[in-house]
Protein backbone atom coordinates (compact mmCIF):
# COMPACT_ATOMS: atom_id res chain seq x y z
CA UNK A 1 0.00 0.00 0.00
CA UNK A 2 1.31 3.66 -0.88
CA UNK A 3 1.24 6.44 1.64
CA UNK A 4 -1.02 8.99 0.05
CA UNK A 5 0.82 12.79 0.85
CA UNK A 6 -2.15 14.73 0.09
CA UNK A 7 -3.94 12.72 3.00
CA UNK A 8 -0.90 13.95 5.53
CA UNK A 9 -2.61 15.63 8.69
CA UNK A 10 1.09 17.13 9.41
CA UNK A 11 1.67 18.54 5.73
CA UNK A 12 0.02 21.99 6.00
CA UNK A 13 1.78 22.80 9.12
CA UNK A 14 5.28 21.49 7.20
CA UNK A 15 4.38 23.93 4.60
CA UNK A 16 3.58 26.88 6.78
CA UNK A 17 6.67 26.45 9.07
CA UNK A 18 9.06 26.50 5.76
CA UNK A 19 6.93 29.26 4.45
CA UNK A 20 7.87 31.18 7.80
CA UNK A 21 11.35 30.17 7.45
CA UNK A 22 11.74 31.57 4.18
CA UNK A 23 10.16 34.49 4.94
CA UNK A 24 12.45 34.84 8.01
CA UNK A 25 15.38 33.62 5.82
CA UNK A 26 14.98 35.99 3.19
CA UNK A 27 13.72 39.35 5.78
CA UNK A 28 17.16 38.75 7.98
CA UNK A 29 19.41 41.86 8.21
CA UNK A 30 22.57 39.77 7.86
CA UNK A 31 24.61 42.73 9.33
CA UNK A 32 24.14 42.13 12.68
CA UNK A 33 26.49 43.26 15.29
CA UNK A 34 28.37 40.47 17.57
CA UNK A 35 28.90 41.59 21.01
CA UNK A 36 32.62 39.68 20.84
CA UNK A 37 33.83 41.61 17.70
CA UNK A 38 35.35 38.75 15.83
CA UNK A 39 36.47 39.01 12.21
CA UNK A 40 35.06 36.33 10.19
CA UNK A 41 38.75 34.37 9.16
CA UNK A 42 38.46 31.14 11.38
CA UNK A 43 35.24 29.49 9.41
CA UNK A 44 32.40 27.79 10.36
CA UNK A 45 34.33 25.08 12.08
CA UNK A 46 35.66 26.97 14.33
CA UNK A 47 34.02 29.05 17.83
CA UNK A 48 35.61 32.23 19.80
CA UNK A 49 34.48 33.28 23.26
CA UNK A 50 34.96 36.40 24.55
CA UNK A 51 34.14 36.28 28.61
CA UNK A 52 34.59 39.73 30.71
CA UNK A 53 35.12 39.05 34.58
CA UNK A 54 35.89 41.58 36.94
CA UNK A 55 39.38 40.17 37.28
CA UNK A 56 40.21 38.84 33.84
CA UNK A 57 39.00 38.69 30.35
CA UNK A 58 38.90 35.13 28.57
CA UNK A 59 39.23 34.21 25.00
CA UNK A 60 38.42 30.32 24.20
CA UNK A 61 38.92 29.49 20.82
CA UNK A 62 38.31 26.03 19.03
CA UNK A 63 41.34 25.49 16.75
CA UNK A 64 40.46 22.14 15.29
CA UNK A 65 43.60 20.05 13.80
CA UNK A 66 46.08 22.95 14.65
CA UNK A 67 49.66 21.89 16.32
CA UNK A 68 50.69 23.57 19.75
CA UNK A 69 53.95 25.04 17.21
CA UNK A 70 51.32 26.37 14.51
CA UNK A 71 49.64 28.93 16.97
CA UNK A 72 51.18 32.85 17.13
CA UNK A 73 49.46 34.96 19.34
CA UNK A 74 49.59 38.95 19.41
CA UNK A 75 47.72 41.72 21.56
CA UNK A 76 48.28 45.29 21.31
CA UNK A 77 45.79 45.71 24.48
CA UNK A 78 42.19 46.41 22.81
CA UNK A 79 42.46 43.42 20.01
CA UNK A 80 44.40 39.88 20.36
CA UNK A 81 45.63 38.49 17.15
CA UNK A 82 45.15 34.63 16.33
CA UNK A 83 47.70 33.12 13.75
CA UNK A 84 47.49 29.57 13.10
CA UNK A 85 47.73 27.03 10.60
CA UNK A 86 47.45 23.22 9.95
CA UNK A 87 47.87 21.23 7.02
CA UNK A 88 44.22 22.02 5.34
CA UNK A 89 43.59 25.75 6.33
CA UNK A 90 45.17 28.79 7.39
CA UNK A 91 43.81 31.26 10.44
CA UNK A 92 43.96 34.38 10.82
CA UNK A 93 41.86 36.39 13.30
CA UNK A 94 41.59 39.41 15.35
CA UNK A 95 39.17 39.48 18.32
CA UNK A 96 38.76 43.16 19.59
CA UNK A 97 38.56 42.67 23.06
CA UNK A 98 35.63 44.31 25.51
CA UNK A 99 37.67 46.34 26.85
CA UNK A 100 41.77 47.47 27.56
CA UNK A 101 43.99 44.65 28.82
CA UNK A 102 47.17 44.48 30.13
CA UNK A 103 48.84 42.32 27.39
CA UNK A 104 51.93 41.51 29.27
CA UNK A 105 50.06 39.69 32.30
CA UNK A 106 48.48 36.87 29.46
CA UNK A 107 48.37 32.96 29.68
CA UNK A 108 47.72 30.76 27.02
CA UNK A 109 47.23 27.04 26.75
CA UNK A 110 46.44 24.89 23.92
CA UNK A 111 44.53 21.83 24.90
CA UNK A 112 42.58 19.40 22.67
CA UNK A 113 42.42 21.96 19.73
CA UNK A 114 41.07 24.38 22.19
CA UNK A 115 43.29 27.48 22.94
CA UNK A 116 42.20 29.65 25.94
CA UNK A 117 44.25 33.10 26.36
CA UNK A 118 43.31 34.73 30.06
CA UNK A 119 44.27 38.59 30.24
CA UNK A 120 44.46 40.81 33.75
CA UNK A 121 42.59 44.35 32.80
CA UNK A 122 44.51 47.27 32.35
CA UNK A 123 44.09 50.19 34.97
CA UNK A 124 41.72 52.46 34.38
CA UNK A 125 43.89 55.41 34.02
CA UNK A 126 47.49 56.00 34.88
CA UNK A 127 48.90 58.79 36.79
CA UNK A 128 50.99 61.43 35.09
CA UNK A 129 53.72 63.22 37.45
CA UNK A 130 53.95 67.08 36.48
CA UNK A 131 57.57 68.29 36.73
Amino acid sequence: MRRDDRDDPFDDLFREIERMMNEMMNGADMNFESNTNVDAGFGTDTHVDVHDADDEIRVVADLPGVEKQNIDLECDGKTLTVSARSDHREYDERVTLPRRVNEHTATATYNNGVLEVVFEPADQSAGIDLE
